[in-house]
């Protein structure tokens, strides 16, 4: 019969103590048992010291080690049935007011629309349904405001967290940076501690979410058990970026992109533990700005007539194509299985000794991920993906299911999708998942998780009204 450690130290502690008590009985009448008690008194102490010793080391190192990143859990906006944006109520906004001067820009929107791949449940921002639908600082504010107190009143009443409990706020928001941020928005309405610790990201395109994610989960590794709960809100407000010239890479912009926000609770609590939905065990981002077209492959500038837009250049595609393949040349060693990163090296050493006239083999990526988030940044570019990485339909479906239910949501966009798999009940202990986006600059970011439990439903799903129909047939 085997023992544990545990079991052999104490018989060994008994063992040790009966030959002390003999040996201090025989120590007043016999000299041999003298020498052996100071032996064992010896030998007692140095392991006594060896020991302790051991234990002050272990504590060091565990207290030096990076805190476990939890998903506590997320919630994802929702806005009324009555925001819907059909392609009824699409085709009036652009016959509204007389926005532009020709037909020629309308049916190119047109066109666009038809395929995008998005269905007729998506959902547009509130001056699109006021009378003179004009979009004002006033409905830019409105809009954020929606989405960010729905989706953290919700995380907030799942979680049982209250705002006391939050050390850190991170709120990203591409293109809409109003004063003060929304970052203190989120601290006015909530009533936040004075040292709570915000961050306010702009700028940083639909990447921000998993980007977002990543800087908590920095915050979080190293911030000590003073820093233990994260707040991250993802969102983004279209309504002051829509584009009324005629330049036809800035008119994509109002065919794909449309309302949503996500709020995550992020912990590095073990106490949470049993609670949390996922733990984080990697992340990656790179930035590929130094390339020019890189740089400039989605652009906020202005036309010719002094209108600005976002401009979606034509090289956007080959763009996100060249920089997803540098990425994951980065992520596969980290994330890959010994028997796909062979095959890998195998086919690199294979091309170089061709001189190049063989290209490497793609690493099967499903082999190291149960469930893939795809950038669901338009069907273009989740037809890029599939491409580079040789997915399967069924792999891409959550991201093509996504756009067609919510359009571009930008930033938020991989928790929708995130929100497909459980509502479709996929998700399972143990499980892993990686989710991938892209944004301007132009970056790509990943982020690795692994599920600590099998979710279960919840009344706020985005997809609970709808998911009976997914997937569709034909996109």
């Amino acid at each position: 019969m085997e023992h544990s450690p545990l079991s052999i130290h104490r018989r060994l502690q008994i063992i040790i103590f009966s030959l002390l008590s003999f040996a201090f009985l025989l120590h007043a009448t016999h000299p041999i048992a003298a020498a052996f008690l100071r032996f064992l008194t010896a030998h007692l102490l140095l392991t006594a010291v060896t020991t302790l010793t051991a234990v002050i080391l272990l504590i060091l190192h565990l207290g030096s080690r990076p805190h476990p990143v939890l998903l506590l859990n997320y919630s994802c906006f929702q806005p009324p049935p009555n925001r819907k944006c059909t392609y009824e109520l699409a085709n009036n906004f652009l016959l509204h007011g007389a926005r532009f001067t020709t037909e020629e820009p309308i049916n190119f929107m047109r066109n666009i629309y038809f395929k995008s791949g998005l269905g007729d449940e998506t959902y547009a921002p509130p001056f699109m349904f006021e009378k003179d639908q004009i979009p004002t600082l006033k409905n830019a504010v409105q809009e954020a405001e929606e989405g960010i107190f729905s989706a953290v009143d919700s995380l907030l009443a799942k979680t049982k967290f209250s705002p006391e409990e939050i050390d850190v706020v991170i709120v990203t928001c591409g293109s809409f940076s109003p004063s003060p941020s929304l970052s203190a928005l989120v601290v006015n309405r909530y009533k936040l501690r004075p040292d709570v610790k915000t961050y306010n990201l702009s700028g940083m395109g639909c990447s921000s979410g998993v980007l977002s994610i990543d800087l908590a989960y920095r915050i979080l590794r190293g911030g000590g058990r003073k820093i233990q709960n994260a707040l991250v809100v993802i969102t983004e407000s279209i309504t002051l970026n829509w584009y009324d010239g005629e330049e036809r890479s800035m008119l994509v912009t109002n065919c794909i992109f449309r309302v949503g926000c996500a709020a995550a609770m992020i912990t590095n609590d073990p106490s949470r533990r049993t609670s949390a939905k996922m733990e984080l065990i990697h992340t990656l981002r790179t930035h590929h700005g130094a390339s020019d077209s890189s740089y400039r492959a989605a652009f906020q500038e202005e036309d010719g007539k002094g209108i600005t837009g976002v401009s979606l250049t034509k090289d956007l595609i080959r763009v996100a194509g060249l920089n997803l393949r540098q990425h994951i040349k980065i992520l596969a060693p980290r994330v890959l299985p010994l028997s796909q990163l062979v095959r890998y090296v195998y086919s690199v050493l294979t091309m170089a000794m061709s001189g190049g006239q063989l290209k490497p083999t793609v690493p099967d990526f499903t082999t190291a991920f149960k469930h893939i988030c795809v950038h669901t940044g338009g069907k273009a570019v989740i037809e890029q993906v599939g491409r580079v990485l040789k997915f399967v339909d069924s792999v891409t479906e959550p991201a093509r299911m996504t756009l067609n239910r919510f359009g571009n949501t930008s930033s938020s966009l991989v928790f929708y999708e995130l929100s497909y798999f459980e509502a479709k009940g996929r998700i399972k202990k143990g499980d892993k998942m990686w989710m991938i986006a892209f944004g301007t600059g132009f970056k790509v970011c990943s982020l690795v998780w692994k599920c600590i439990r099998d979710p279960e439903p919840e009344s706020d799903n985005p997809w609970n009204d709808s998911i009976h129909k997914y997937p569709l047939k034909v996109w």
